[in-house]
């Protein structure tokens, strides 16, 4: 059975008056600091709830983030950071970061290798700063259980990569991006991460009159290669993920969607080393639903993990909310289930609280929030599943391919010939109706 992470040990706790957070299904309305729907040794289908949903939290959101928006200053206020970039705050927003995961009860956490150590003067002098954090993460990982998701790297932030890391039409911004994940790869096998994400935010253009496409979609292809090769001479078995996102802050970026990712892999030969981490606010900026992504990667085999948050639908950028949609939430879960589960991928939250949300007790309701809104989708998407209801509808959409000429057609041994042939002996097909609003009521019954 499932136990909790243990609590993280501090000099001086940043959140004194908060405990472990319970599990209290019948809490009323006004009771934001417990559980009621996420049950963590619950078994649902084989699996506890634990095991199924492999929760994690994302370090820059939650403890880098500032409020900052393009338009004003920083709204939120640390009382454990200085806003300095001192390793000795560096260090002390990481006891806090692990303090918060014990008491939230979850098991993973997400980083950028910037966002747990200062950048410092030269490449020598940063990597020191990293090593130097990644040893107390290792001490706080010992003594909590708690371990990465994954790791990944910041290619984007600096300068340096403002026409690209991977892309760059400088060889020694390449070799630099290079060298970042040469040390990204090697922590992440110290830490014992069980992925590693390429999120490519300025892999793409701004403009296609300076820019060489085949160049940079091949120098990418090689990039990646050189991780695959460094992977596997260091012995790091964690999955390698890349991350969709359309645009932003890119006008367009090489990594569109699902199925833009997947074909880029095939085209360069990539595909059996890489799977599809899914961002739904990302899926919306692409034009699509929000299950949509996660549903392509997954009907495909390439879904690794779910960086589960959701954005505004009437905005046009990148907003990464918290999840709180129950509906969203358990169609995502039905294609978990379906799929056999996310490990070694998870549910990351990257999410941010709202810039007006200025508690720094807002950051466990939001992703207690979160947390039980996948609980209850979960649940929902068991259900759903048990009782094959719409599956079967669904099935009996398709049933024309079960025998004769529509079996030869799904198993790839139809001619044109003898589908003309098919047609001119049975004339024009019935009209069927595709029972849309039926099937939305079918879901909403489970919801």
């Amino acid at each position: 059975m499932s136990t909790k992470p243990k609590k993280a040990k501090t000099e001086h706790e940043a959140f004194p008056e908060i405990g472990i957070i319970p599990y209290k299904p019948e809490a009323g309305p006004d009771e934001s600091l417990v559980f009621k729907y996420y049950n963590q040794s619950e078994v649902i289908m084989g699996r506890t709830m634990e095991e199924w949903l492999r929760f994690s939290v994302c370090y820059w959101h939650t403890f880098r983030g500032t409020g900052l928006d393009p338009f004003g200053m920083a709204t939120f206020v640390r009382s454990w950071d200085d806003n300095s970039s001192s390793l000795e705050n560096a260090k002390r927003r990481m006891r806090v970061a692990f303090e918060f995961m014990s008491k939230l009860g979850v098991r993973h956490w997400t980083f950028h290798d910037r966002d747990i150590a200062p950048e410092g003067n030269y490449l020598g002098e940063t990597n020191a700063n990293l090593d130097e954090l990644v040893d107390l993460a290792l001490t706080l990982q010992e003594a909590t259980g708690i371990t990465p998701l994954w790791a990944t790297c910041n290619l984007f932030s600096n300068p340096r990569y403002m026409n690209g890391a991977a892309t760059n039409p400088d060889a020694h911004v390449v070799a630099y991006a290079a060298a970042q994940v040469k040390k990204g790869l090697e922590i992440a096998k110290k830490l014992g991460a069980e992925n590693f994400v390429f999120w490519g935010g300025r892999e793409g253009y701004q403009s296609l009159l300076n820019t060489d496409l085949h160049k940079e979609l091949s120098n990418y292809a090689n990039f990646l290669r050189m991780a695959v090769a460094y992977k596997e001479k260091i012995g790091f078995k964690g999955q390698f993920l890349i991350e969709p996102k359309p645009k932003e802050p890119t006008k367009h970026q090489y990594d569109y969607d699902a199925m833009t990712v997947i074909g880029f892999l095939r085209t360069f030969g990539l595909e059996q080393h890489f799977k599809i981490n899914v961002e739904p606010n990302h899926t919306t900026l692409a034009g699509h639903g929000n299950e949509h992504d996660i549903l392509m990667a997954s009907k495909l085999g390439m879904l690794g993990s779910v960086d589960a948050n959701t954005g505004s639908p009437d905005l046009g950028w990148d907003t990464d909310q918290f999840p709180m949609d129950v509906k969203s939430c358990t169609l995502v879960m039905k294609a978990v289930i379906e799929q056999g589960g996310l490990q070694p991928g998870g549910l990351n939250f990257d999410a941010k609280v709202r810039r007006e949300s200025t508690d720094a007790i807002d950051l466990f309701i939001a992703h207690i929030g979160a947390m039980d809104t996948f609980a209850r989708g979960l649940r929902n998407a068991a259900h759903l599943i048990k009782d094959g209801v719409l599956d079967g509808r669904i099935k009996e959409r398709y049933d024309t391919f079960s025998d004769g000429l529509g079996a030869k057609i799904s198993k790839g041994q139809a001619t044109l010939e003898e589908c003309e042939g098919f047609v001119l002996k049975n004339g024009e097909p019935e009209q069927k109706s595709g029972k849309q609003e039926h099937f939305e009521r079918i879901l909403n019954y489970y919801v």
